[in-house]
């Protein structure tokens, strides 16, 4: 373990790493925080929570959208051409949903303000994966940093909703939303300004309508994280079920506070070892051991193994993330790299959507432990995928014939095992 915390400091003293590193989650704390900010502003404002979970499906749509369109962008034109005015756009959404209100007059305003939000969402993830190789080099040191972007994307999205929650004490919930929204157009800035960013440029491209998604191999990742975010994306109702159960709902904190806990353990192992074997075939058995730890879930035991069943169940999590992260990198056909790596994060969040969804009926019909029991079912689908595609992952490129150009192409423009572009 003394080896792997070496491997993250060395990572983070690489020249611009700490820069991108936290610009990028300053960056992205508005998205983190958006669903409990626009709940808490319509509450405040006397509205419902029907019309507080409208407001925030439409930006999760609007995000959902934006994320592979504005990745694609960033591939055609750059980084700093895209990510700031997008940031800058997103950012006036929100200043739009705040001075409209969420009363009758302004609720056409309050919606688009929130489309408009999530919509032009920066794809800072995506970004960042793409400029990793240019920053550390080796290889290696890449996949530790994709481990260290999973364990951070855990430690935000805890910390963020507790910032929302401070802020709205110290001021109100549109100044909180509005602060928030500030401080992420000051992280993409500080990302778009950095010489790593200005300088990246993506691979060339093969002009092809379906961009990122002319990968099968691609493709058959993401269907397998459609579940896993589904997996995800029940727990958080399942949770609230049952600390409602016990009566206590400081019990549902416990829960997802274990569930980050695990996570962080299982990312700061994961990106300590050296592995050897394919990333694909490494991603089979991850999601195997992400799976069966969902099921214990549904015996809903005592508050205290239940919150140690909740630790082990995000064990696995984060390291899935991290290697899916090696899988995309390998299958993205050239030129797309960022495209692809926002792909995953709107179907790891329609997902999420979906789970949260499913959940909810299954607490009606068949109680806390039907609920868990979603988790258990979509980590299985998700391993079901990955089983019925193995010929198809084994083909970094993941083109039936195995004829599209990707950037790991040991003749392409870049280095092999690397598609991230380049440093102009």
């Amino acid at each position: 373990m003394a080896a792997g915390a070496t491997g993250y400091a060395d990572i983070i003293k690489a020249p611009h790493a700490a820069r991108l590193l936290t610009g990028t989650l300053v960056g992205r704390l508005p998205n983190a925080t958006a669903p409990i900010a626009i709940v808490l502003l319509v509450r405040a404002g006397g509205g419902s929570y029907s019309l507080a979970g409208a407001l925030a499906a439409i930006y999760g749509i609007g995000n959902a959208v934006g994320q592979p369109l504005l990745g694609r962008a960033v591939d055609l034109y750059g980084q700093p051409r895209v990510q700031l005015p997008a940031a800058l756009v997103s950012a006036l959404g929100a200043v739009l949903l705040v001075v409209a209100g969420t009363d009758g007059g302004g609720l056409v305003l309050a919606y688009a303000g929130v489309a408009v939000a999530g919509l032009f969402t920066p794809p800072l993830e995506g970004g960042l994966r793409a400029l990793w190789p240019g920053v550390l080099g080796a290889e290696e040191r890449v996949h530790r940093a994709y481990a260290m972007d999973a364990i951070a994307q855990e430690v935000m999205f805890t910390v963020g909703p507790l910032l929302v929650t401070l802020f709205v004490a110290l001021w109100s919930p549109a100044a909180a939303l509005l602060a928030l929204n500030a401080i992420g157009v000051l992280g993409a800035l500080s990302v778009v300004l950095s010489e790593p960013s200005r300088t990246w440029r993506s691979a060339p491209r093969e002009a092809h309508w379906l961009g990122a998604l002319r990968s099968t191999g691609l493709l058959a990742l993401l269907g397998a994280f459609l579940f896993i975010g589904m997996a995800l994306g029940s727990i958080t109702v399942a949770g609230v079920a049952y600390a409602d159960d016990q009566g206590r709902e400081s019990v549902y904190g416990w829960l997802m506070a274990a569930l980050g806990l695990g996570a962080l353990v299982g990312g700061l192992v994961y990106g300590s070892r050296r592995w050897t074997n394919t990333p694909e075939r490494r991603l089979l058995s991850i999601t195997a051991l992400l799976a069966l730890c969902y099921l214990p879930l549904t015996l809903t035991p005592g508050v205290l193994a239940m919150t140690a069943l909740a630790a082990l169940a995000g064990v696995f999590l984060a390291p899935a993330i991290a290697c899916a992260f090696i899988v995309v990198d390998r299958h993205a056909p050239r030129g797309t790299v960022t495209e692809a790596f926002s792909w995953l994060v709107t179907t790891f969040g329609v997902g999420a959507a979906l789970g949260t969804a499913a959940a909810g009926p299954a607490v009606e019909l068949g109680g806390t432990s039907a609920s868990f029991g979603v988790a258990g079912a979509a980590g299985t689908a998700a391993l079901l995928v990955l089983l019925a595609t193995q010929r198809v992952l084994a083909r970094p490129g993941g083109a039936p014939d195995s004829t599209v150009p990707t950037e790991n192409d040991p003749s392409g423009a870049v280095e092999p095992g690397f598609s991230s572009g380049h440093q102009a």
